[in-house]
């Protein structure tokens, strides 16, 4: 049964009582869900909490204003007040209590939301009871300080992940809130982003930093020997089998595992994936008795995997698995000019070798490889520094330096958008035609990518052609920049 105000013993006129005034943990959970609610409250009674439940968020904020807890448990999608208003109301009136909200698997967006405007912490609908205790009593131990208080995110610069802008700085925090947590992470970006990376930070910023970090592309064996390599096999299981041997999910007991194009796996080998995650243990290859483990999961994939579980070539369940915690790695084409100067030169200290100079580069052929589309990403990034690093016969790398295929591909296309220049003193044009002028310069400028002019203008590409509007026709034809 659950607690009402009345009957918790909460009077419209009493006092918020202090965090000292009561020697349980006190924890409120809101949810509008009334089989959530018993599935959470009846567990927490039982290890010894203090709990209230209610189905709205604003109950939940009428409580909270009179009544201190020391954790809140709050669905996200609520009728009235949602969970991100649950969020910000407690942090104005009781900073110090600890935010876990509860998410549904296609709300994952919202949560983190919630997690920067003051949670402490989110877990995925349908959730582990035993995950959720976890993380109550993580919330409550004493070191673990208001999350205001973490004036810095870590920084995640030795690890090779370098980046200023909003769409970089948003993965360290991702990473951050990963590495505090026991979560499976899900990282999705396209090849040569920097996924691994990204595992690695988690794993080292984690507290199983001490123990083993073990990766594997799933795509790069096949389906037999890929099961063999994760969970080892017996002996006499086949043939050339003259021993046991442990798996790579045993050689990462106690750390992470980290399961690179985890979208080529065959659903035979999923299902066995899927296995691990819900029993936390492995039955080697040709083997009768199962093994305990612990290893955190950390997969990876280039591919959409929610496509993939709606065309059948990925389960669902595996995917909610692996997807509590999902991290996106943005490419490298949309992260600006200056992401791509601070990579350069990292790459250029990377590979100048022990006691020697980093070579420099020149402005001119910064802007060559930020006109580049990058489709391999820093990856393909790193094959052109480190050939212009090999070819460059003096101290400053230049355009003549770069691979052929970026020279040739970035240079801008000024005889296609070319336009006069603008003189009031020689003429005295209409405000459409300077308009039209300035539009064109930020086209060549672009390399003839409508797309991106169209961002840099803040305008759609329908208004950007109305404000092209060339008789000839000449500019409003698409480019092979524009398809990119």
């Amino acid at each position: 049964m659950f607690m009402t105000m009345e009957n918790a013993g909460i009077k419209s006129n009493a006092p918020r009582l202090s965090e000292k005034s009561s020697p349980k943990i006190r924890v409120l959970v809101a949810d509008d869900e009334r089989g959530a609610r018993m599935a959470l409250e009846a567990p927490l009674r039982l290890r010894g909490f203090e709990v209230v439940a209610v189905a709205s968020g604003q109950v939940a904020v009428e409580i909270g204003q009179k009544d201190f807890f020391d954790v809140l448990l709050t669905d996200v999608y609520m009728p009235g007040m949602n969970g991100l208003e649950v969020v910000r109301e407690f942090r104005r009136f009781s900073p110090e209590t600890k935010i876990i909200v509860m998410t549904g698997q296609g709300s994952m967006e919202t949560a983190m939301q919630a997690v920067e405007q003051g949670a402490f912490d989110f877990i995925a609908k349908p959730f582990d009871i035993e995950e959720v205790l976890s993380l109550v009593r993580r919330a409550t131990e004493p070191q673990n300080a208001p999350i205001e208080a973490k004036e810095n995110e870590p920084d995640f610069s030795a690890s090779g992940i370098i980046g200023h802008s909003p769409q970089i700085v948003r993965v360290y925090k991702l990473i951050a809130r990963a590495a505090r947590t026991k979560s499976t992470v899900l990282i999705e970006g396209e090849t040569g982003t920097g996924k691994e990376l990204a595992a690695r930070a988690i794993h080292q910023n984690s507290e199983r930093a001490v123990k083993p970090f073990v990766a594997v592309n799933c795509s790069a064996l096949t389906e037999t020997l890929l099961e063999s390599e994760l969970f080892g096999y017996a002996k006499g299981s086949f043939t050339g089998a003259g021993s046991d041997r442990a798996g790579l999910f045993e050689s990462a007991n106690g750390g992470t595992i980290f399961l690179d194009e985890i979208g080529s796996a065959s659903l035979s080998l999923q299902a066995s994936l899927l296995r691990v995650l819900q029993e936390q243990e492995i039955r080697r290859v040709g083997a009768n008795d199962a093994r305990k483990i612990d290893a955190r999961v950390i997969a990876a994939s280039n591919q959409n995997l929610e496509g993939l579980v709606e065309s059948g070539e990925f389960r669902a369940d595996l995917f909610y698995r692996l997807s509590v915690l999902t991290i996106p790695i943005p490419p490298l084409r949309t992260r600006g000019c200056e992401d791509l100067e601070l990579l350069v030169n990292h790459l250029l200290k990377k590979h100048a070798g022990a006691g020697n100079a980093p070579l420099k580069i020149s402005e001119e052929a910064i802007e060559v490889l930020s006109r580049y589309e990058w489709t391999g990403n820093v990856r393909e990034l790193e094959n052109a520094v480190e050939y212009a690093m090999a070819v460059c016969s003096g101290d400053v790398i230049t355009v003549s330096d770069l691979p052929e295929r970026i020279a040739a591909n970035a240079a801008p296309a000024a005889k296609q958008f070319s336009q006069k220049p603008i003189s009031l003193a020689d003429d005295r044009p209409t405000i459409e035609e300077l308009t039209r002028r300035y539009v064109s310069i930020v086209l060549a400028e672009n390399a003839g990518n409508k797309t991106k002019a169209a961002e840099i203008l803040g305008v759609n590409r329908r208004t950007l052609y109305r404000y092209l509007d060339v008789a000839d026709g000449e500019i409003n034809q698409e480019t092979p920049a524009d398809s990119a």
